[in-house]
């Protein structure tokens, strides 16, 4: 079932990318220091800035450096289901 959502893909890369440059500049990491710590090019990093196009191997490599991979890993989390009804309570 999917669920409803206003976002696009499109607009959630560009949260993303913002994101990452909100906390590059808290960092005070210019995109050329972020480059040498992750091995992804300057470039890549503006396109990725200005875009939200990017590898998901190089946002994860970006998104290390900025803030914590647990924080990552915990969108692909299956949350647990709440009981529906007294029977369910009663069957565990």
């Amino acid at each position: 079932m999917a669920l409803l959502s206003l976002a696009t893909p499109s607009d959630v890369q560009r949260q993303l990318a913002a994101g990452l440059r909100r906390r590059r500049r808290e960092r005070k990491l210019s995109r050329n220091a972020l480059a040498e710590l992750t091995t992804v090019p300057p470039a890549t990093i503006k396109r990725f800035e200005s875009t939200g196009q990017i590898s998901l191997r190089q946002f994860i490599l970006l998104w290390q450096c900025v803030d914590r991979l647990d924080r990552l890993v915990a969108l692909a989390e299956v949350p647990e289901t709440p009981p529906r009804s007294i029977e369910d309570i009663l069957a565990t």
